[in-house]
């Protein structure tokens, strides 16, 4: 595989999001900041969540190439939470969290995993096709209370954060390599050129990222950022694109 990205902080603060590849695969994680005010009775950040869950998920990837993703990635949560339940309440459902995107090659086979909201791109047979976990997009409210009720919760939305069972929620898939002619990861923030100000379609957004590069759909995501109305969520956002050539 052959992989390029590039991942940039929004203005002024850490970036929460997270890339880590390998020869036959990339993963990327997005962490959920806290809302202002929350106690996530945790002594970590988001920051420190994709990190553990990154190195993790390398380890195991690098070793246990023929295992379905989703049990790799439950036992990375499983060991993230051993690392800090001594010092953090890990039964807080405001403990931090992350959205998880995968892509591994593996005898011919293209295979991914996304839970929560961080797209794949597939171009497949002249078509792209969008692996989009949009549970989230669907909660009936946005408040903190709302958004704390609903999170790894049945009819709600799954993340990686304090519970294994969340791998289990996320949507999987497969297809042939020679079927997949390019794909793309993507955090929230690099979608919203799509998703939130409709600068391109899903297609178009592919040939920017592969004709001119992640930086520069960074790039264009900050211009509109800086220019558009925003009607729900953050003006700005963490953005990371990942172009793969399988």
């Amino acid at each position: 595989m052959r992989i390029t990205y590039a991942s940039e902080a929004t203005p002024g603060r850490l970036n929460e999001d997270y890339v880590v590849a390998g020869p036959e695969w990339v993963v990327l994680l997005d962490g959920a900041t806290a809302a202002p005010g929350v106690d996530s009775g945790c002594g970590h950040g988001p920051a420190w969540l994709v990190r553990r869950l990154a190195g993790g998920l390398a380890a195991r990837l690098a070793v246990e190439d023929g295992a379905p993703l989703q049990d790799l990635l439950a036992e990375t949560i499983k060991a993230t939470g051993e690392a800090h339940a001594g010092t953090c309440d890990l039964d807080n459902p405001d403990s931090p969290s992350a959205t998880v995107a995968m892509l591994r090659r593996r005898d011919g086979v293209l295979d991914w995993l996304v839970l929560a909201d961080s797209p794949v791109l597939l171009q497949m047979d002249g078509q792209v096709r969008v692996v989009h976990d949009d549970r989230v997009d669907r909660l009936p409210a946005y408040t903190v209370e709302a958004v704390r009720a609903a999170r790894n919760s049945p009819g709600g939305f799954w993340v990686a954060g304090n519970r294994p069972e969340a791998a289990y929620e996320a949507l999987t898939g497969e297809a042939p390599v020679e079927r997949v002619r390019r794909a793309a990861v993507l955090s929230d923030g690099a979608a919203r050129l799509v998703q939130i100000f409709g600068r391109t379609d899903w297609a178009g957004l592919l040939d920017l990222l592969d004709g001119a590069g992640p930086v520069e759909l960074i790039r264009r995501t900050r211009e509109a950022e800086a220019t558009a109305t925003i009607r729900r969520g953050k003006r700005h956002d963490d953005a990371t694109a990942v172009l793969v050539r399988p």
